[in-house]
């Protein structure tokens, strides 16, 4: 049989049809702790309860190009740091019909994560409780800002963020992915405070500057922190591959 024969004869309707759709977890750092923004569904299925920022994919639109569309209309951002995290692909994940959902990590610095928590329409941002250390994984807990209880979280979406947590503890150390979590320029006082945040652990100060500035990450700026008592420390900036 010729390919345009089989193509004419092939019914598509033959094999059972599911939806595809995406996530984001959009995530910062708020208070020295890391955080989310979440949403509350205001239809069913699970109406009242909170959800990562999702929608379905288009017939015509990429999977990336939709993690892009949601982080515009749900958030009103983009030119994000967006990698995609995960497929969650459990049959009884969503009650309405069978819906796979391809995950994307979202990073932003902490005053763009605040601005976000303002300005975004319906986003509520949520500080992440992780119990386990280092790469050990698990579930994790989300708590209002308002240091408020535990919050019940809709479909799989507390799996899908406890593994944005491990990946991001995972590719901390070996890659360039805290630095989207900070400005521009920053000391290597917030760089360490980032890192302290995801990992949930204090760190050596005098190691971890040699161990950054070891690297070929950092470039000084020249400039130093504006609005510090005595000697304020220099700004740097991320020094991005040639």
């Amino acid at each position: 049989m010729s390919e345009d024969a089989f193509l004419a004869a092939y019914d598509p309707d033959a094999y059972g049809r599911l939806a595809l759709a995406v996530d984001v977890v959009l995530m910062g750092i708020r208070d020295g702790r890391p955080a989310v923004m979440l949403v509350r569904r205001e239809e069913p299925p699970q109406a009242g309860l909170r959800a990562l920022p999702g929608g379905f994919v288009g017939v015509t639109e990429t999977l990336d190009a939709a993690a892009a569309r949601v982080l515009r209309e749900k958030a009103g951002l983009s030119d994000l740091h967006l990698e995609q995290l995960y497929t969650f692909g459990a049959i009884d994940r969503d009650p309405r019909m069978r819906i796979v959902s391809v995950a994307y990590l979202a990073l932003l610095p902490e005053a763009a994560f605040t601005a976000a928590a303002r300005n975004g329409a319906g986003l509520l941002p949520a500080v992440i409780d992780v119990p386990w250390a280092g790469e050990a994984g698990g579930p994790v807990t989300v708590r209002d800002a308002g240091e408020g209880g535990p919050l019940a979280l809709a479909f799989d979406h507390a799996d899908i963020l406890a593994l944005a947590m491990l990946r991001l503890r995972g590719k901390l150390d070996y890659s360039a992915v805290g630095f989207a979590l900070l400005p521009e320029r920053f000391t290597l006082r917030q760089l360490q405070e980032v890192h302290e945040a995801i990992l949930g652990t204090s760190l050596n100060k005098p190691a971890f500057r040699r161990r950054m500035l070891d690297r070929s990450w950092l470039e000084p700026t020249g400039v130093r922190e504006a609005g510090t008592s005595f000697r304020p420390p220099e700004l740097y900036r991320f020094r991005r591959p040639r």
